[in-house]
């Protein structure tokens, strides 16, 4: 085969992409057709993130892309022809025993729901909710469907097994009627997981469910739990996220600056990290004390987000109304002896990319209230449109059921929250960990936004007559003074709790603040 004829080989291989109604036509398709984003992701096998972002404005690919258009088509004939009989006068009455099959075969479950096939079961099994005989199967678990039939289990009698927690963490679901054979289907008598009061319960029926597998082992349990604490973490986000005014895209178009070179590379976003030590004490000994910021990722949850694809710009100007990555020329910094630099330690001049929260902390610097610094100098931006509320009710559900682990000194529930939203942040990234999430530029700025937090905590100090001896990281702040008039102590999100304390000095063996 000549080289040509190799070429056209390949050029006949690559046919036509299949064609896809616009966005909003997407999902005005599967709406009319009372189809809830986890079933449709469900059946071309993506996550309901994914498919957010194909009915906001991105495009899938390849062959997932042909089954999209194939089930789009499907329920766009489907629909024109129910639309088409619906418009045909009936010729008779229906009996009134036809009138309720009808009811039963129309009536679909709301939108935002799941439906799982029902099977019944030639011997009885115990019930993944009460423990109690149940003879249908919801989804691979034994349950009862009609509340009433499903008892409370007896006191110190533990439960056999929990449904899938991964899967109670995704939502709640619904029953589909069983069909038997040659019948009519059957009205369903209940729903096959009860509505939890919220998503902080669905945490907690995780933690049982992980306990109740490994017989109260806590340490083997806690493993369990951290090994899951991903996939759990993208299944809560989709809970929080039912019914919110805005969609997750998870997998949009990224600019190269975003995108790591090599697999231990770094990509061009500089996070602005503070490690700094005051270069000389007052005069004389000192206490020191090392304090640790409690969750400073769950607190920096609660940042400017860019919703959509980040698109480009160049000028000097800043839109509070959108967010995203900046190159800029940073000011100079000329307070290093008492406070560190907002962009951190940086040995290079020059243009750098920034994230959103480290130009909106300059830009707060350089304004009338503070005036600690020029403005900086932006020369381009990707950018789009923003909100910072986009996680905040995944926020909050994590951090009230961080607040009642610590009230009622669950350390199990603990550790398995601080894992979902440490391990969230991390690997929302190009990770192997986290294939439903895609955005490193949400990574570096939440990453980004808990410096700045961290920056403004010392500022917050300094203001109030503290010595500022060491900034480090997320969540490590060294000072000289009463720190107690200044933050509150304890475990809770708002609260700081002492890490260490040493004594630094002129006569101490550390005199620029090392530890003892």
């Amino acid at each position: 085969m000549s080289d040509f004829d190799a070429i056209d080989s390949l050029l006949d291989a690559v046919g036509p992409q299949a064609q896809l109604p616009p966005c909003q036509v997407r999902r005005e398709l599967r709406e009319r057709a009372r189809l809830s984003k986890a079933q449709v992701a469900r059946a071309l096998g993506v996550s309901p993130s994914t498919l957010s972002g194909w009915e906001s404005g991105r495009d899938p690919a390849d062959e997932v892309r042909a089954k999209y258009a194939y089930l789009l088509d499907g329920l766009n004939a489907k629909l024109a022809t129910d639309t088409e009989n619906r418009a045909e006068p009936a010729e008779q009455p229906m009996a009134s025993g036809a009138v309720a099959a009808a009811v039963t075969s129309t009536s679909s479950p709301e939108v935002g729901q799941d439906e799982d096939e029902v099977e019944l079961l030639a011997v009885p099994a115990p019930c993944v909710l009460c423990g109690r005989p149940a003879e249908q199967r919801v989804a691979g678990f034994a349950q009862h469907l009609d509340p009433s039939d499903c008892q409370a289990t007896p006191v110190g009698t533990p439960k056999p097994e929990l449904a899938a927690p991964s899967a109670r963490v995704h939502e709640s679901r619904t029953a589909r009627p069983h069909r038997p054979a040659g019948g009519k289907a059957a009205a369903p008598r209940g729903r096959a997981f009860q509505e939890p009061s919220g998503p902080g319960d669905l945490i907690h029926e995780v933690v049982h469910a992980a306990l109740a597998e490994h017989g109260g082992d806590v340490e083997v349990a806690s493993a369990a739990l951290l090994k899951r604490a991903i996939p759990d973490a993208m299944r809560l986000l989709d809970e929080t996220r039912k019914g919110a005014r805005y969609d997750v895209i998870a997998h949009p178009w990224i600019p190269d600056i975003l995108k790591k070179p090599t697999s231990k590379g770094a990509d061009q976003i500089w996070e602005a990290r503070p490690k700094w030590t005051r270069p000389e004490l007052p005069p004389g000994k000192h206490d020191v004390t090392a304090l640790d910021i409690n969750g400073a990722y769950l607190s920096a949850l609660k940042t400017h987000l860019p919703l959509g694809q980040l698109e480009h710009s160049t000028g000097f100007a800043h839109d509070r109304r959108r967010a995203g990555v900046h190159l800029i020329t940073p000011p100079a910094w000329e307070h290093d002896a008492v406070l560190p630099n907002p962009i951190g330690q940086r040995d290079e001049p020059g243009p750098l990319w920034v994230t959103e929260p480290t130009l909106r902390l300059l830009l707060r610097l350089s304004g009338p209230k503070h005036r600690l610094c020029e403005p900086p100098q932006i020369h381009e931006s990707y950018t789009s449109g923003a909100t910072e509320n986009l996680l905040e009710k995944f926020r909050i559900t994590l951090k009230d059921a961080r607040d009642t682990a610590i009230a009622n000194g669950d350390e199990l529930t603990l550790e398995y929250v601080k894992a979902m939203y440490s391990k969230f942040v991390s690997t929302m990234g190009e990770s192997n960990y986290n294939r439903e999430l895609y955005r490193p530029d949400w990574m570096h700025i939440i990453r980004s936004q808990a410096f700045a937090n961290l920056w403004m905590k010392a500022l917050k100090a300094h203001d109030a007559g503290l010595t500022v001896v060491r900034a480090m990281g997320t969540d490590e702040l060294h000072f000289i003074g009463d720190w107690r008039r200044v933050f509150p102590e304890g475990r809770g999100v708002t609260e700081v709790k002492v890490k260490d304390t040493y004594t630094a000095g002129t006569d101490a063996e550390a005199s620029t603040g090392e530890k003892q």
